[in-house]
């Protein structure tokens, strides 16, 4: 059984995959299986926050199956706090804590009374769950509410407290497992999930954290790895991956239909609807005016601009937009 990584880094990276690939079913056309993950590969240090982005089908959450030893990948391989998730399945569980989207708490108890169940579960006394218990709730800011039932408690108290039970029986730091955690909550509860995770991070664990919430990930991670049909479109910083699409964008509101088709094979940001387009600028004053020039000499087509910073949301639309010509039509 090994106990550290294949390249003595295991103090330094807690989740490691290369060249992970997976297939599910058959096409029902060709009889072929149908690929969901074609060569993902991914590093996450000690005291790290690494997001999954991607459309529905990417292939995000099977990435984490996998990582966390609930489905074996086809080929490929990986290791988690320093075990191989294959042949080290039992020392992986014990090192990870995986939360989904929706809270796995049992709404008939207290808070404490969750996390007490929890550490005898994982083999602690009755005095070693109370005192764990205790240690938890006042740490995730749950202490005053700690005897209070469980479905009184907001969605985001809910999800620290899923959080909290996952750290019952793992060694800490440790490694978690984030899917989608924010979903349906509130502003407010996701902001302060945030400093929670924050939190993890700055006490030495792992995330790896799937979302939806683009702001979300500019807002955690250290690094992104975007997911697209399975393979990885691109992976980086978040300042890296703006920079790739353009560290400013120019975008302009045209006046006609023929103009926003003349500009749009430029774009790498499309309205239709409100023949709005963004092109890529470095931001400073004088390009933007030296664009406007280029493309609206005559001072005719362009109704309103302005410059803003590119965001994750283009990256997100640039990398995995379908690859088609420009629209034909608006």
């Amino acid at each position: 059984m090994s106990t550290a990584m294949s390249d003595g880094t295991m103090d330094d990276v807690m989740i490691e995959a290369r060249e992970l690939t997976k297939s599910y079913g058959r096409n029902g056309r060709t009889g072929a299986r149908v690929p969901v993950l074609d060569g993902v590969g991914l590093r996450v240090p000690r005291a790290g926050i690494h997001a999954l982005l991607g459309p529905n089908g990417a292939g995000k959450t099977t990435t984490v199956r996998i990582l966390a030893t609930l489905t074996t990948a086809d080929s490929g391989t990986a290791r988690v706090a320093g075990y191989d998730v294959v042949g080290d399945r039992r020392q992986v569980r014990r090192a990870i804590s995986l939360t989904g989207q929706f809270a796995a708490v049992d709404e008939t108890l207290t808070g404490e009374e969750n996390l007490r169940m929890m550490a005898r579960l994982s083999g602690l006394t009755r005095t070693g769950a109370r005192r764990r218990a205790e240690e938890l709730l006042e740490r995730f800011g749950l202490a005053d509410a700690g005897r209070r039932l469980a479905r009184t408690y907001s969605g985001g108290m809910r999800r620290r407290l899923d959080l909290a039970a996952g750290l019952v029986g793992s060694p800490e730091p440790g490694v978690f497992f984030l899917d989608e955690p924010t979903t349906g909550l509130d502003p407010r509860s996701r902001r302060e999930l945030w400093q929670v995770v924050r939190d993890l991070a700055g006490r030495g664990a792992a995330v790896l954290l799937t979302t939806q919430y683009l702001e979300e990930a500019d807002q955690l991670a250290d690094r992104i790895t975007v997911l697209d049909k399975g393979a990885t479109a691109a992976e980086g910083t978040p300042d890296a991956l703006k920079s790739r699409v353009a560290g400013h964008r120019l975008d302009l509101v045209l006046n006609t239909r023929e103009a926003y088709l003349r500009l749009a094979t430029r774009a790498v940001h499309h309205s239709p609807e409100t023949l709005t387009l963004g092109l890529p600028t470095d931001g400073t004053a004088a390009h933007a005016r030296a664009l406007l020039d280029e493309i609206d000499p005559h001072r005719t087509d362009v109704g309103r601009f302005s410059v803003h910073s590119a965001t994750l949301d283009d990256v997100f639309l640039a990398l995995t937009a379908e690859k088609t010509e420009a629209p034909a039509h608006v």
